[in-house]
């Protein structure tokens, strides 16, 4: 029998080495063709000097000495403001202050500088990051689309390498961020060793709308002048100093559904004057994306108790339909520390609030946004994470979830994760002012 056991060692022995070599073989096919992790180095966003701010009175004041609307539109404006959730410290682009209000061409491509140079020249200084190094640039801005495009200012402003690959996103509503940052995340899962840099803003000079259309006339009473940039990158040594890790983008988009699609619609009114229109059941719809995007998102974040839970609610609504069973909405604040909804309005806010069910805290820094700097489109997500910075919240390994809506209609969702204890940047959009809020 010793012989013939002599005679199994190098079979069990080839057998183990054998073994070994599928498990390095398959760890390494693994640590390939994982995605590599992109980081947000930093972002920053845009505070426009202090003589452009708008008081409530003021606001009034100025919009009945321009004619263009009759009382009636003057105090569905005023209502309006007074309900939507700003303060008296939003601001308003030079132009608009005029009287007239100045919309001309050159007008908008003023503004479009101030607030994406503002927010350009705060990145730079704070990542000492050189143009020169930048690989990807994505811009949007969904109104405000000029030839040669905003990208293109970008590179002439900055003398960035003819080499660069640039994207300018228009029409794509206060969602766009997301979907920058997505295309972003992408090019750099292609492209090694790369920094990207998104800006987001919006142009309220040219997309003023002066009738008196009601649905029409109630972003005059929301949107607000801001815009954010962000230092994205894929190298390995940028993990000691980002602040996060991107983990994950969602995207929903339910346009296909003829009143989804319309909610929000650039149009004409009755007398040939354009303005967006904002439909009645734009809340209604926001909370529909909201619910078809977290059926996505669920699975990627949620512990298995609460997957399970999700799951049977849906299973039971299709084999059930005629019984009333309420969806069952998981507990995200297991897997989120921080939460930053689209401040497009108080009652968004609130419908995310009731929907998602999280406590007030969590959607301070939404409230907060809105108060401070009003609608500002895509980038008030960012003005959000700021807030919270500059709280001194943010620790290491917290989650972030980050949603906006916008036209279409989408909803997307974003989940970065910090790397360390986020203290705020210089020139942060709330380092005056942090004292003051939750108001």
């Amino acid at each position: 029998m010793i012989p013939d056991d002599h005679q199994n060692i190098p079979v069990i022995s080839t057998l183990f080495i054998s073994f070994f070599f599928i498990v390095f073989i398959g760890s390494t096919f693994c640590i390939m063709i994982k995605p590599k992790p992109v980081y947000l180095v930093d972002h920053s966003c845009y505070c426009p000097p202090s003589h452009l701010q708008v008081k409530f009175k003021n606001f009034m004041d100025h919009s009945r000495l321009t004619g263009y609307f009759d009382e009636t539109s003057l105090e569905f404006q005023r209502k309006i403001m007074e309900r939507s959730g700003l303060g008296e410290e939003t601001y308003l682009p030079e132009a608009i202050h005029e009287l007239p209000p100045r919309t001309s061409m050159a007008a908008a491509r003023e503004e479009a500088e101030q607030v994406i140079f503002g927010a350009l020249d705060n990145l730079i200084a704070n990542t000492k990051i050189k143009p020169n190094d930048i690989d990807i640039l994505v811009v949007n801005c969904s109104l405000f689309n000029p030839t040669p495009s905003l990208s293109s200012m970008i590179v002439n402003k900055y003398k960035l390498r003819n080499n660069i690959r640039t994207f300018n996103l228009g029409g794509m509503g206060c969602s766009a961020e997301i979907i920058a940052v997505d295309l972003a995340k992408d090019l750099l899962r292609v492209h090694k060793n790369n920094y990207a840099v998104v800006v987001s803003t919006e142009n309220v000079t040219q997309n003023c709308y002066f009738g008196n259309k009601k649905s029409m006339l109630i972003p005059n009473s929301l949107f607000r002048v801001g815009g954010a940039a962000l230092l994205l990158s894929n190298k390995p040594k940028d993990r000691h100093r980002a602040k996060y890790k991107l983990v994950h983008v969602v995207r929903t988009h339910i346009g296909a559904d003829d009143n989804a699609y319309r909610c929000a619609y650039q149009q004409e009114d009755d007398v040939g004057k354009i303005g967006v229109s904002l439909s009645k059941d734009l809340t209604v719809v926001a909370g529909s994306a909201l619910e078809t995007n977290i059926t996505t998102l669920g699975p990627l974040v949620l512990p298995i108790s609460e997957q399970l839970l999700f799951l049977a609610t849906l299973v039971a609504k299709k084999l059930f339909k005629f019984a009333k069973i309420k969806p069952y909405v998981p507990d995200f604040k297991l897997v989120f520390d921080h939460l930053c909804v689209h401040a497009g309005g108080r009652a968004v806010i609130d419908e995310i609030e009731k929907h998602l069910k999280f406590p007030p805290l969590h959607l301070e820094a939404s409230r907060s946004t809105l108060h401070r700097f009003g609608n500002t489109s895509s980038s008030s997500i960012w003005y959000e994470l700021a807030y919270s910075e500059a709280k001194g919240r943010v620790r290491k390994g917290h989650r972030v979830w980050q949603i906006a809506f916008g036209s279409g209609f989408k909803c997307n969702s974003m989940v970065l994760k910090a790397l360390h204890d986020v203290k705020p940047s210089p020139h942060n959009p709330w380092e005056d002012c942090i004292h003051k809020y939750p108001v």
